[in-house]
Formats: C-alpha cells, sequence, structure tokens
C-alpha cells in the first residue's frame, strides 16, 4: 500500500516507465506553475487577505504538477526526447 498519491506505478506508466523521464516532466511542469502563481501572487495581494492568500497556495507546485500527469493533462512528445542517451 502506497500512502504517496498518486502511485507511482500510474505515474510511470505516463512516462514510459522512465524515473528520470518523469523527473523531468514533473519538474518542468512545476517550474511553469510556479512561475504562473508567482504572477499571479502581486495581484492577489491586492484583491485578497493574508489569509486566503495561504489557503490558496496550500498545494505544492510538484504536488500539482504529478496530479496532472496522472490525469493526462500533461504528457511529452517523444520525437523531442532522446529516450536512448545517444
Amino acid at each position: 500500500m502506497s500512502i504517496i498519491k498518486p502511485d507511482i506505478d500510474v505515474l510511470l506508466e505516463d512516462a514510459n516507465n522512465d524515473r528520470f523521464l518523469l523527473c523531468t516532466m514533473a519538474s518542468k511542469r512545476a517550474h511553469d506553475i510556479n512561475d504562473m502563481m508567482c504572477g499571479q501572487r502581486d495581484r492577489a495581494i491586492q484583491l485578497q487577505s493574508a489569509i486566503e492568500i495561504a489557503r490558496a497556495a496550500d498545494a505544492k507546485p510538484l504536488t500539482m504538477a504529478f496530479n496532472e500527469i496522472a490525469r493526462k493533462d500533461v504528457s511529452y512528445d517523444p520525437d523531442s526526447i532522446d529516450l536512448k542517451g545517444e
């Protein structure tokens, strides 16, 4: 039984069973999410209280990225990635 959600086996299926590819996919997407959240933070500070902002920021970017991969909202283009390391 795994306490990690989504399950690593599900995530690896979406990354061609390559843990390094999964790490790359998740880190790139988490970076995008973090950039988006930081860009919205300045505007949110003007419109919301600190408590409301803290509640909205509960989810970490990497957690959000893994959930998007598990839902198949994020994928990779196999033609643009050298899977053999040549």
